[in-house]
């Protein structure tokens, strides 16, 4: 009998053991492989002339629902005066062809629509999930007219799966948004005045296939949050 009771309790010390080294995990870095698309004035459909990108990936996890990115993405914008029908006065007699380099900075919040983690890190938690993501960045263009630095706004969709305790692989999209109309080398074709992030700007999207790694854990017994 004592036998029985010496091995219940150790049992229950074992099951304790293993509890506290049960993690969250705040913090996640990784990179990114996708696609860059120009949308703009020589440029309606986000499908067309889609250029490769790779990126570099920051995130903060506040709580299971929230996240804060950073996010460093480098590729290319490119487009043609002969993609579109509409006729430009100013490049009758010289049609505009580019290929710029594009380099984006940016800080997102994001917010997923059902706790993200494992079994073991958060009660009720998913190994899946959707999400949705706002923030503010800064996009440097460089192009054979001159070079270009303007702020833009990114707001995008997607879903991420953790295929491990430590590993995170997402797909999100976006569009970047900008304050400039200059990305494609050329402003004000029309003769319009740009302004804002809508009236007569260029922008961009960016759909992407990212892998993470969790770091900087926190004892969940130590410090509970939920």
């Amino acid at each position: 009998m004592i036998k029985y009771l010496f091995a219940i309790v150790s049992m229950f010390f074992a099951l304790g053991a293993a509890a506290q080294d049960e993690y969250e995990y705040r913090m996640e870095i990784g990179a990114g492989a996708g696609v860059v698309s120009y949308e703009g004035d020589f440029n309606g459909n986000i499908l067309k002339n889609m250029q490769p990108s790779a990126s570099l990936i920051l995130r903060r996890v506040l709580n299971p629902y929230m996240a804060l990115k950073l996010d460093y993405t480098y590729g290319k914008l490119k487009g043609s005066s002969a993609d579109v029908e509409t006729w430009y006065p100013v490049l009758a007699d010289d049609p505009v062809e580019f290929s710029n380099t594009l380099m984006d900075l940016g800080l997102s919040f994001e917010y997923n629509f059902w706790p993200y983690g494992t079994g073991r890190e958060y009660r009720g938690a998913k190994r899946i999930t959707p999400f949705v993501f706002l923030g503010v960045g800064g996009t440097y263009v460089k192009a054979v007219g001159g070079s270009v630095f303007t702020a833009n706004v990114p707001l995008g969709l997607g879903v991420k799966y953790k295929i491990g305790k430590r590993l995170n692989l997402g797909l999100e999209w976006a569009a970047h948004f900008s304050l400039s109309d200059k990305l494609d080398g050329v402003a004000d074709p029309y003769g319009i005045e740009s302004t804002g992030l809508f009236k007569n700007t260029d922008c961009y999207s960016a759909l992407k296939l990212t892998l993470t790694y969790s770091f900087m854990a926190k004892c969940k017994i130590c410090n509970k949050d939920d």
